[in-house]
């Protein structure tokens, strides 16, 4: 199957234990999102969010560093048991946190929608939330 990989990088002035906290606890990703998540801490640990269109596992996790997921969504033309990678690493820079996103084995026909997804429901209301924290 041909798959594609998407790359996406954003600052964010937050320090990487808030953005990390903002993504990966139900409380945090339910705020900035308006949508319900729950979301497992652990290694291994199941998550969904946006109300359920979203869910899979976390591979692994590392506070304020790494994330990195086997994900889903509920999308019609997206195979049934197929998931991408999810990975986002965390590093500390002078105006906060520089988030490094890549997202491989996504189906060619989803590419567009889910980079254009990343940005517009993930990193602009993740900046507007945690500058309000702040």
């Amino acid at each position: 199957m041909k798959t594609s990989t998407l790359r996406q990088r954003v600052t964010i002035s937050a320090p990487p234990e808030e953005v990390y906290d903002a993504l990966m606890t139900s409380r945090g990703h339910t705020a900035f999102t308006g949508a319900t998540a729950r979301i497992s801490p652990k290694v291994g640990g199941s998550f969904s969010a946006w109300d359920g269109y979203i869910h899979g596992k976390n591979l692994r996790l590392v506070r304020g560093r790494t994330i990195v997921q086997a994900w889903r969504p509920t999308e019609p033309g997206w195979p049934k048991d197929y998931y991408s990678e999810v990975r986002i690493e965390l590093a500390k820079v002078r105006a906060g946190t520089r988030l490094t996103f890549t997202q491989t084995g996504v189906l060619p026909q989803h590419a567009a929608e889910l980079a254009r997804g990343w940005k517009e429901f993930y990193w602009a209301p993740l900046r507007e939330y945690l500058a309000g924290k702040q």
